[in-house]
């Protein structure tokens, strides 16, 4: 699988750097929540489990989504190895991959296309990161950089270690020593942090109202694209 690539030298003005938001912008949907619905289906007693936890989580929901959604991607991966993790992962990315309009064909076009001309290209997501991984190896894109959100075993099963949303984007990026780039497609305010260091700042599928606070953040006009 192919893992984000170290950025060795300072942006000189010619750097070939492009980085892609996967959900909404090459996948339709969240294929991480995606995943966990999957699962959820495939095992009544997580349901069970989700059902007796509900007084922790659905108050959480009422001030947070994320701290509700963590509860439940917790019990989803209870008294999970990380073998048992990666094979249900692929299992799953090898499923939906094969799903007709699951991915943004105009997005994967635009990917290609900067491949094709020597750009480095780095997909940056809050997806995790084996699932982000096999999803684009199946679409023949094995050789594409990701940088993704992290889990790791605990004494319980697997948990989230990092959420790679918003500003952890930017901070993942400069862990490895990728601190700035040519062009960004992002779909979401969420990205604004990636959107705002890159060249070119490229809006997909944006609303009109969301296209304005972007701007208006950002303090330069941003490409808009419509991808189907």
């Amino acid at each position: 699988m192919a893992a984000a690539p170290e950025n060795t030298g300072a942006d000189d003005g010619t750097s070939r750097i492009v980085l892609f938001d996967f959900d909404g912008v090459l996948f339709q949907g969240d294929s991480f929540a995606m995943f966990m619905r999957h699962h959820y289906k495939q095992s009544f007693w997580r349901k069970v489990l989700a059902v007796l936890t509900m007084p922790w989580w659905l108050p959480c929901a009422l001030f947070s989504r994320w701290w509700a959604a963590r509860t439940l991607v917790n019990v989803a991966l209870f008294g999970m190895g990380q073998k048992r993790y990666r094979q249900l992962a692929e299992a799953f990315a090898d499923q939906i991959v094969r799903r007709p309009r699951q991915f943004y064909r105009d997005g994967l076009q635009a990917l290609r296309k900067h491949v094709a001309e020597g750009d480095q290209v780095i997909v940056v997501t809050g997806c995790e990161q084996v699932l982000a991984e096999r999803l684009l190896a199946q679409l023949g894109l094995p050789e594409v950089g990701v940088i993704g959100s992290q889990i790791r075993p605990g004494w319980s099963g697997m948990r989230i270690k990092v959420h790679n949303v918003g500003r952890r984007k930017v901070q993942s990026l400069a862990a490895k020593g990728i601190k700035s780039w040519r062009v960004a497609y992002g779909d979401s305010f969420l990205d604004m942090q990636m959107l705002k260091q890159a060249r070119e700042a490229v809006l997909v599928n944006g609303t009109p109202k969301l296209c304005k606070r972007v701007e208006r953040a950002l303090g330069r006009s941003v490409t808009r694209v419509a991808w189907y």
